[in-house]
């Protein structure tokens, strides 16, 4: 789950990480306010959940408050990148004298988190990267003894911070990996840290992911969802216990397990077709969620097959027909329906499929064909 740019400084505030005194404004009006008790100079920026704010228009540096209400009345209503802009944060206009890059995520192949810090913030950390390895300085923690004063010094160091900002950076990294550990999340990040031409360091921006698998430990950060970020098909899901993301594809799928989803989709392209969701059903799933996850494979107007790939453990496969022959006594639909069954119960929920008109197949490669086939109306 995202966080916008406010709340995740707000976060980050919580605990000792300076940041600007900005607002959120939701009118015109409510901006142009704010700008008058900020001093007039402020920043108004879209809060969308996309990157390329400014390049897209919605990030304006304007000198009084009049200024202000009439870039929030340009910003608000705004469609940038498919997402609308419905509310604006007001903060005060800073002088910058240099930036950096600040974050911490987790290096699944270290099996630990990861501190990222560079000296050259302001831009794309991943441009960085690709052009300029150099400049990123990585630093692991261990997630039994947490940030170390060292790992804070091994940071400074290499993106040659003047000592002089040493405390003021270890205050903001502590409270980074605060932030990021108590939070659950997978991503927290300050892009850009800078230091003003007051000689203070401020977290300008801030972006924050949390862990939607830890989110049950999470309630006032689950009420900062925007569902302007989700499909109603995805936001439909999630309240059913589906993990689903749609694509732009012509093959709906469903799966029990991520790897065998991934799998799925994987042979759907290598036999020529284009998968139109990722949708993990998951182990032990029951005939009213099978039902649940049917539906909604069959809302997107470009699935033109279904494919059912059910490897059955935890997961019965009299259970997933069940679920199916449930959702087609609600949904009328003629799009063909492949399904695969293998394992628990396999031989029982092909037998209760034997009369619902599903084109059945042994294998994996064969029902991927079978399903690219049928999509093509062949």
């Amino acid at each position: 789950m995202k966080l916008h740019e406010f709340d995740s400084k707000k976060i980050f505030a919580q605990y000792g990480v300076p940041v600007p005194k900005g607002k959120i404004a939701k009118t015109p009006k409510e901006a142009g306010e704010i700008a008058k008790k900020l001093g007039g100079a402020v920043v108004v920026k879209a809060q969308v959940l996309v990157g390329g704010r400014g390049k897209a228009g919605g990030v304006k540096v304007v000198k009084t408050a009049k200024q202000a209400q009439d870039a929030a009345k340009q910003i608000l209503g705004m469609d940038i990148k498919g997402l609308p802009v419905r509310k604006v944060l007001i903060d005060p206009a800073i002088g910058i004298a240099s930036e950096i890059y600040l974050g911490i995520t987790n290096d699944r192949a270290a099996r630990q988190p990861v501190m990222i810090a560079s000296a050259a913030g302001g831009v794309d950390i991943e441009e960085v990267a690709a052009t300029n390895p150099e400049k990123i300085i990585r630093v692991h923690v261990n997630p039994l003894l947490g940030l170390q004063d060292y790992n804070i010094r091994d940071l400074a160091v290499g993106i040659e911070l003047d000592r002089n900002h040493w405390a003021a950076f270890h205050t903001i990294c502590k409270g980074l990996w605060e932030a990021y550990k108590n939070s659950d999340a997978t991503l927290a990040e300050i892009n850009p840290l800078v230091i003003t031409k007051d000689n203070e360091l401020l977290a300008i921006d801030g972006k924050m992911l949390i862990d939607d698998n830890a989110i049950f430990r999470q309630p006032k950060l689950a009420k900062l969802r925007d569902m302007d970020e989700e499909t109603p098909a995805e936001t439909q899901a999630r309240k059913s216990g589906l993990t689903y993301i749609q694509l732009d594809g012509e093959i709906g799928c469903m799966v029990n397990g991520a790897g065998l989803a991934m799998a799925t989709m994987d042979i759907i392209k290598l036999f020529g077709g284009e998968p139109a969701n990722f949708l993990d059903i998951g182990g032990g799933a029951n005939a009213e969620k099978v039902a649940a996850a049917l539906r909604i494979i069959l809302q997107d107007k470009n699935v033109k097959a279904v494919l059912f790939n059910i490897f059955g453990g935890i997961t019965r496969g009299d259970e997933v027909a069940k679920g199916i022959l449930a959702a087609l006594k609600t949904i009328k639909t003629d799009v063909p329906m492949v399904v695969r069954l293998a394992g628990t119960n396999a031989a029982e929920g092909r037998a209760l499929l034997a009369d619902a008109n599903m084109i059945t197949a042994e294998t994996l490669a064969e029902a991927a064909q079978k399903a690219v086939q049928a999509a093509k109306g062949k």
